[in-house]
């Protein structure tokens, strides 16, 4: 492997080479165990730094990889911070954003994304305060849950991730895509499409298509509380029966369920797909005030 301070020209951030060549360079391979699928296209990296940082700001990067997209952000935040759990390219990254680091707009910092508290990450630089990031595909719903817990904290957030994952943010209530990760991202964010992404854009070439999705947090935020969280988890985790059958196998008091549903003007006969996130939220909240009653 190459001495990553080699300061050879392929790695020189104005060359701002391929990841094939990057990696041909430093005797380096896709490491399938961290589900590394390299974006090539730097006109889909611009356009996902142009949603998530219009002008000024801190980005948070997840995942940069060896820099892709870490490039238009740098040219368009006022700070960036980088978290890359690959030893072998946090290094490298450093190195082409060297100049970057030294003047203090860039931060690349080795480690697990899901070790850091992204809050913290985020105060390191001014407003407005984006995420952004080709989410890795195993790590997708945990990455997306920790996006969520900081969403009054955020300005949006821009991922890249699994086609089929942004057409379950974006579904209908009704429709085979929508479930459990489609409320809990909604009761947070409203969620849009920016672009499909063919899978040739990538390194290695995946097995799907990808889709680039904007998170705008939700000015009317639906609190997640533990009665919520349920009421969705056993609505979708028994989908095909109906939500009196579903709510029976849940966690709650279920005559406090009956009440809270009636109450909310809900047809226990229905299904937990038919529900819309306001919908879970007005059994939650008329679950809790009976429970409070008590």
């Amino acid at each position: 492997m190459s001495d990553p301070s080699d300061e050879s020209a392929a790695g020189a951030r104005g060359d701002r080479p391929s990841a094939i060549a990057l990696l041909r360079e430093h005797g380096l391979s896709p490491k399938k165990a961290f589900g590394q699928n390299f974006l090539l296209d730097p006109n889909i990296c611009r356009k996902i730094a142009e949603a998530a940082c219009p002008s000024g700001g801190t980005v948070v990067e997840i995942g940069p990889g060896l820099g892709a997209l870490t490039a238009p952000l740098v040219d368009r935040a006022t700070h960036v911070v980088a978290v890359e759990r690959d030893r072998d390219l946090a290094p490298i990254v450093g190195r082409i954003f060297a100049s970057d680091i030294a003047a203090g707009r860039f931060e690349i910092i080795e480690g697990d994304a899901l070790a850091f508290d992204w809050a913290e990450l985020l105060a390191r630089g001014p407003e407005p305060r984006a995420l952004a990031g080709n989410l890795p595909y195993l790590l997708t719903g945990r990455l997306l849950e920790r996006a969520t817990e900081i969403a009054d904290r955020l300005a949006r957030a821009v991922f890249m991730v699994q086609l089929e994952v942004a057409e379950r943010l974006v579904a209908s209530a009704g429709s085979k895509e929508y479930g459990g990760l489609t409320v809990f991202v909604r009761a947070a964010f409203r969620v849009d499409r920016l672009l499909v992404v063919k899978k040739g854009a990538f390194h290695p070439r995946p097995d799907v298509d990808s889709a680039v999705v904007v998170l705008t947090p939700r000015t009317d935020r639906i609190e997640e509380t533990d009665v919520f969280r349920e009421l969705v988890k056993a609505a979708f985790g028994m989908r095909r029966k109906t939500l009196r059958n579903a709510w029976k196998a849940a966690a709650l008091a279920f005559d406090r369920v009956e009440a809270a549903a009636e109450a909310s003007g809900i047809d226990l006969g229905r299904r937990g797909e038919t529900l819309e996130v306001e919908d879970f939220a007005r059994v939650a909240d008329a679950y809790a005030a009976r429970s409070a009653q008590r």
